[in-house]
């Protein structure tokens, strides 16, 4: 690959596979991979352990006022192949995947001062450039002069699926029904909140992996990446 570092945004809907495209084309560039979905659930997931979140009730002030105290950073995991995200320095990587803490993310992420703390870690996080960052607003908000944006989607009752069949196997007692209705919630949410809302950037690459397999979305990604970089 060439060896002229860039930054890649990846924007989309919930469950569409963006992290795991993210992380393999991290892994293929020998960039870092930086999971901003993971950082908003950490948010969420701090806010229900700190009684700012009860019964599924947010309260925004409270969630605001612990926000001075929420340290996130990533660390490698050489037994995953990934880096995990910790909180104050206890490893949430797990905790943050529930359920429970999806039916409250999308409203935890559309609270303006949790955007602005996020949005300056991850804008830090990625002024070196050789990164890959994936969540809702990178390539509009967090990083708009990224070289390369990707929009990524699939149909609803696809990703409901995926979903699905990732907490089952995790041994979670979930119903499908459950998983689709939090799925197309969050797209409601994601897409019509005041802040930051889900939507494509102009520049953008659609790419609808409803059909695709792991090696067709990368060899995809291949073509485009060499576009980009004019080689």
């Amino acid at each position: 690959m060439d060896n002229k570092r860039i930054i890649i945004a990846l924007d989309g809907h919930s469950s569409c596979g963006k992290s795991t495209f993210a992380k393999a084309i991290a892994a293929r560039l020998g960039y870092i991979f930086i999971d901003t979905g993971a950082m908003y659930r950490a948010v969420a997931l701090y806010a229900m352990e700190h009684g700012a979140i009860e019964s599924g009730i947010i309260n925004e002030d409270r969630v605001v006022a612990m926000l001075a105290d929420i340290n996130i950073d990533f660390r490698f995991n050489p037994e995953r192949g990934a880096s995990d995200i910790y909180v104050n320095g206890d490893l949430v990587e797990g905790k943050i995947r529930t359920i429970e803490v999806s039916n409250c993310v999308s409203a935890v992420s559309s609270i303006a001062q949790v955007r602005e703390k996020l949005v300056k870690m991850q804008q830090t996080m990625g002024e070196r450039k050789g990164v890959v960052m994936d969540g809702r607003d990178i390539g509009t908000v967090v990083f708009p002069n990224a070289e390369l944006k990707i929009y990524m989607t699939a149909d609803a009752k696809v990703r409901a699926e995926r979903r699905y069949k990732e907490l089952t196997a995790k041994g979670d007692s979930v119903s499908f029904d459950e998983i689709y209705e939090n799925v197309v919630s969050r797209d409601r949410a994601d897409m019509s909140r005041a802040i930051s809302p889900l939507r494509k950037a102009d520049d953008a690459i659609v790419l609808d992996n409803s059909a695709m397999s792991v090696e067709e979305q990368m060899a995809w990604f291949d073509r485009e990446y060499h576009r980009v970089l004019g080689c």
